[in-house]
């Protein structure tokens, strides 16, 4: 992949996303960071379109055997989004969805109330929201997301992220009134091999980008 179609980490993306939006036009009310690798971008976009910054928690369902592989998601309020097409295929029971559906959900209901602490969420209602991710690769926590911010009554939602396959990306405009993404590449492995420098980040870290202000 040529140098220019690389970012040279989570911040450089945020940037370049932001730019985009930017050009676009696009109107934020809120931005809403999908934690822990999208809240580096939602700082650069959030700033960059003058909105407030804050979370969307959602966690994924995977696979027996293989939990990188997401089957589903599960949003912070108990909103759940399966892929039928692959638990049909892979033969997943749904005791084994139920159970990995309460788990998920209570990891997803800790990381919202670790992030926020004595914060109540914010009232979505009526709101121009931007949901923004490091990435896409199956989009099954970005579809949770999208949802959980959907029924919270937003009157406009975008997802910009910065790369993800076209069929995901294709998913995701039936959920979202838009997506903003950098790159779609045909040929698409992981999200972390178009960033020069994909480190984990740490909760601690995260946490950070939502502390600073304009």
């Amino acid at each position: 992949m040529p140098p220019g179609e690389r970012f040279a980490d989570r911040t450089d993306a945020g940037e370049r996303l932001a730019a985009e939006l930017v050009d676009r036009g696009v109107d934020a009310d809120l931005v809403l960071a999908i934690p822990r690798g999208g809240l580096p971008l939602g700082r650069a976009v959030a700033d960059a379109l003058d909105a407030p910054l804050d979370i969307v928690v959602a966690s994924k369902i995977g696979a027996p055997g293989n939990p990188e592989y997401a089957i589903g998601a599960v949003s912070s309020d108990g909103h759940v989004w399966l892929d039928d097409e692959a638990t049909a295929r892979l033969g997943v029971a749904d005791a084994y969805v139920e159970r990995e559906r309460e788990r998920e959900l209570e990891a997803a209901r800790e990381k919202a109330s670790r992030y926020r602490g004595d914060r109540d969420p914010p009232d979505l209602t009526g709101k121009r929201v931007v949901v923004v991710d490091d990435g896409v690769a199956t989009g099954s926590t970005a579809i949770a997301a999208l949802r959980l911010v959907r029924e919270g009554g937003a009157e406009r939602v975008v997802l910009a992220v910065p790369v993800g396959p076209p069929d995901t990306v294709s998913e995701l405009d039936g959920v979202a009134d838009e997506v903003v993404v950098l790159r779609a590449p045909a040929s698409f492995g992981a999200v972390g091999a178009f960033y020069d420098r994909f480190d984990q980040v740490t909760d601690e870290e995260a946490m950070t980008y939502l502390d600073e202000r304009p």
